[in-house]
C-alpha cells in the first residue's frame, strides 16, 4: 500500500495565476506560483509582502515534495484557523504539490467572523488555482524501444492506443523510440510489443520517475 501511495499521481502548477474575490467590501487576492524548494516559496512570499505592502493581511501555504512532505501555513494576524488551513486545504484538496499560494486581504470595514472568513480565503484559494495551468505527474518507466522498419508500424500503433507520446525518435539503421509509460502498464506494453514484433524489438528501461502528462 505505501507503495502504491508512492506511486500515485499528483498535481503540479506548470504557470501560476491570480485570482480574487470581493466578500463585504473586503478585497482577498490570491497568487499562485511553482515552488520547488522551500527558499523559493519563502521568497515568493516576501515578494508579496512587498507588492501588496500596504494591505492588512498577506496569508499564505505552501506544499513541497511529491508526497507533500512539507506543508506550512500562516493566518499573518487573522483569527487562528481562519486563513492558512483553508487556503492548506484548497491545496490538499486538489492534491497538487510543489506550490506556494499567497491571499492578500484589503479589509473592507466590516468583520466577516471566523465563518466568513474561512470561506473567503477558501474561494479565493480556489480562484487563485482556477486561474492557474495545472498539471498531472504521473509516476512511470523511461524506456528507448528499439526496432526494425518492419516492426515500427505496430509498435507506434500500440502506443498510439495506450496515448503513450514518442520522444526523440532516431532512425538509422534501426528505429529508436524514447517513451515515458505509466508504471501500472509498463508490463502489459512490453507484452504486446515482444507479441506485435515476434520479439524482434529490444526494450531498455534508462529509469523510473514522474513526468508530466
Amino acid at each position: 500500500m505505501e507503495e502504491e501511495c508512492r506511486k500515485a499521481p499528483y498535481q503540479v502548477v506548470e504557470q501560476g495565476g491570480i485570482g480574487e474575490i470581493e466578500e463585504k467590501k473586503s478585497r482577498f487576492i490570491a497568487n499562485v506560483s511553482p515552488a520547488g524548494t522551500e527558499e523559493e516559496a519563502l521568497a515568493f512570499i516576501e515578494a508579496m509582502k512587498k507588492k501588496y505592502w500596504d494591505a492588512r493581511h498577506n496569508c499564505y501555504a505552501y506544499v513541497l515534495g511529491e508526497r507533500g512532505e512539507l506543508v506550512r501555513f500562516s493566518d499573518d494576524g487573522e483569527p487562528s484557523g481562519t486563513a492558512g488551513k483553508p487556503i492548506l486545504e484548497v491545496l490538499l484538496g486538489m492534491e497538487v504539490r510543489n506550490l506556494v499560494v499567497v491571499v492578500t486581504r484589503y479589509f473592507g470595514g466590516t468583520l466577516l467572523g471566523t465563518g466568513g472568513l474561512v470561506r473567503a480565503y477558501t474561494q479565493a484559494a480556489q480562484a487563485g488555482m482556477a486561474a492557474s495551468v495545472i498539471r498531472t505527474m504521473r509516476y512511470g518507466a523511461l524506456l528507448f524501444i528499439t526496432t526494425d522498419y518492419n516492426g515500427i508500424g505496430r509498435i507506434q500503433y500500440l502506443l498510439g492506443m495506450r496515448k503513450i507520446m514518442i520522444e526523440e525518435p532516431e532512425y538509422t539503421d534501426v528505429v529508436t523510440l524514447k517513451v515515458k509509460v505509466p508504471y501500472e502498464e509498463e508490463e502489459a506494453l512490453r507484452k504486446e510489443i515482444t507479441e506485435a514484433t515476434a520479439g524482434k524489438a529490444r526494450i531498455k528501461k534508462i529509469d523510473s520517475l514522474y513526468y508530466i502528462v
